[in-house]
């Protein structure tokens, strides 16, 4: 009898899970909040790992890539003299640069028509069993249905309803680190700077990164930190940012960024935090992907590990035919060294991004001139 299992988030992690699992012969059906798939967001930079999984979830050939031919990166001061320094999207090898879109765009592609999709529908109650779960499904529509599944996947991101309705709330399991951050695609080039130009224009606890991308808008990056972050629904990141960074429009570079994300809707503005979690599994319910890790976007990994973690679960479920728990621990087993290996340097990372102190700002500055002499990236262990 084929095995159902019901992945709850139309995101990375979800349609790699519904990739792997459909070849491994179960049947998933993926339920999405929103009404449709979305489309852009902001850069990426596809390491070694996750171009491998992405090759073995067969998608790696129809991803747009969107690296340019030459990239040069500028440490910007606040009087406007700039400096190179090394790529800060190459701190190991090379990286496919892509725009997040791009990824769930290939994933879609291995998707769309071959597993069932519902869009406007989110789990309202999960009730685990011994050898299945009833969830009840509600749709945007009002309605609710009661269906049983041999296993749940909560794919649904850093805050997820299914780690809520199974594992407790977010504060439990969230570890902030005092960011806040906000991404989004640049409606036109930055003035002064060629294309296949990043920059940086940062400050003490605060700092703006530009990323280039071949044929399609730069990213920019806006991250500051705080001993409060909020809830993003609380806050207008547009007045946020303008607060914020009000002193340190270097050359307009700040205050026409910002009316760029004043006239789009394709933004990212966040909290930043890890999850950690003892377990990432409770009876026939997993959590996968930001649900249940959440590396950061400072990480630079948090969309490969979303690609490993499905390909990873579709390989111990494999390995486990009969057993579904004995593929869960397996499952574990294999992805948690991955995880804290990549967690421990979040912290560290994070003042490359945006310096806490102005020692930080000094060395991050020493260190990306040493690198470009050297060429040699840090985090070799990390990636």
């Amino acid at each position: 009898m084929t095995q159902r299992a019901l992945i709850v988030g139309l995101g990375i992690s979800g349609m790699s899970a519904a990739i792997a699992l459909r070849g491994q012969g179960w049947t998933p059906v993926i339920i999405e909040r929103a009404s449709q798939r979305r489309r852009g967001g902001y850069f990426i930079g596809l390491r070694e790992e996750g171009k491998t999984a992405a090759e073995a979830l067969g998608v790696l050939d129809v991803m747009e890539k969107r690296t340019p031919e030459r990239i040069r990166f500028w440490d910007v001061r606040r009087d406007g003299s700039r400096r190179r320094i090394a790529d800060v999207t190459q701190e190991t090898n090379a990286p496919i640069a892509v725009l997040r879109g791009d990824i769930e765009e290939a994933l879609w592609q291995g998707v769309d028509g071959k597993v069932e999709v519902r869009f406007g529908t989110e789990p309202v109650s999960i009730v685990n069993g011994d050898t299945q779960t009833q969830v009840t499904l509600r749709s945007d529509k009002g309605h609710d249905v009661i269906e049983s599944f041999d296993l749940v996947i909560g794919a649904d991101g850093v805050r997820s309803t299914v780690r809520k309705l199974i594992f407790g709330v977010d504060e439990v399991f969230f570890r902030p680190l005092g960011t806040m951050l906000c991404a989004f695609p640049l409606a036109r080039p930055v003035a002064g700077f060629d294309a296949g130009d990043g920059l940086m224009v940062a400050d003490i606890k605060r700092a703006l990164t530009v990323f280039p991308l071949e044929g399609r808008p730069s990213t920019a990056l806006f991250s500051y930190r705080t001993r409060s972050p909020v809830d993003p629904a609380s806050r207008d990141p547009l007045a946020t940012l303008r607060q914020i960074f009000a002193d340190l429009d270097v050359d307009g570079i700040i205050s026409r960024a910002l009316e760029d994300l004043a006239n789009t809707d394709d933004f990212l503005f966040d909290s930043v935090q890890m999850v950690k979690m003892p377990r990432w599994s409770k009876g026939r319910v997993l959590l996968l992907g930001d649900a249940a890790w959440c590396l950061t976007l400072y990480s630079g990994m948090g969309a490969s590990a979303g690609m490993i973690g499905g390909r990873a679960l579709g390989e111990a479920l494999a390995a486990h035919a009969n057993n579904v728990d004995a593929a869960l621990t397996a499952f574990e087993t294999r992805m948690r060294p991955f995880v804290r290996k990549h967690q421990r340097f979040v912290a560290l990372r994070s003042q490359l991004f945006v310096p806490s102190t102005r020692f930080s700002l000094w060395g991050r500055r020493v260190l990306w001139q040493i690198l470009l002499r050297s060429r040699k990236y840090p985090f070799k262990n990390a990636s």
